[in-house]
């Protein structure tokens, strides 16, 4: 017995149904600087062939798109608040998806309200801590030297200073929202003058030279005799 085989009919082709004005889905991120020029990927569909894409009524610069039309890649331009973001090809213009410009806080102006210690020797090398607020990100200068910041947060640096020739100098702090000078500034010492407090010993040596004497004092440290 012969048996009858019945081809499957073959699908039928086919086609998406445009054209029609462009469909959009998504839009990711779908939120970026006032300052615009991120980057903004479109999802949706007819998006091919887009001639045109709006946020609100200014135009985003085009960058890549598939050719199937299923996204579309553009640079935000500058604005401000919500708006609605649209695409335009020749088949018409899409419904429109939200756009949010967000507003950064400018950096707060540094207020450094005292530093420890307030004093330390000329040469530097002194850890120093500063204590206030907005010193996130700072650097510092102590009579227009800079310093060695080892750490900043938002209510504390720490360093350590630089040399300076001696007396009270200004120390200034410096971030992205400004500069502050910390109340009372910081004084460099100058190195206390030698004082002997033993005579030297002994008193008497060989003509030629080459004994050893012992002289004891206070700051005789570097002393030349």
């Amino acid at each position: 017995m012969n048996a009858t085989v019945h081809a499957a009919p073959l699908a039928p082709n086919l086609t998406l149904p445009w054209p029609l004005p462009p469909v959009l889905f998504v839009d990711n991120p779908n939120a970026g600087p006032a300052a615009g020029g991120n980057i903004v990927t479109l999802t949706g569909l007819g998006l091919n062939a887009a001639t045109q894409v709006h946020f609100g009524s200014a135009p985003a610069t085009i960058v890549a798109g598939d050719v199937l039309g299923f996204s579309l890649v553009v640079v935000a331009p500058p604005g401000s608040g919500t708006v609605a973001v649209t695409v335009t090809t020749p088949n018409g213009t899409s419904n429109p998806v939200a756009y949010t410009y967000l507003v950064v806080s400018p950096s707060p102006a540094p207020n450094p309200t005292a530093i420890t210690p307030a004093s330390g020797p000329v040469a530097g090398g002194t850890p120093f801590i500063i204590t206030g607020t907005g010193l996130a990100g700072a650097s510092v200068t102590f009579g227009g030297a800079v310093a060695t910041v080892l750490a900043s947060a938002s209510n504390v640096i720490a360093g350590l200073t630089p040399a300076h020739a001696a007396g009270n100098v200004p120390v200034v702090v410096t971030t992205p929202g400004g500069s502050a000078s910390v109340p009372g500034g910081f004084t460099y010492l100058a190195p206390a003058p030698p004082v002997v407090t033993v005579a030297i010993t002994p008193v008497v040596s060989i003509p030629a030279g080459g004994g050893v004497f012992t002289i004891v004092g206070t700051d005789l440290t570097g002393a030349t005799v």
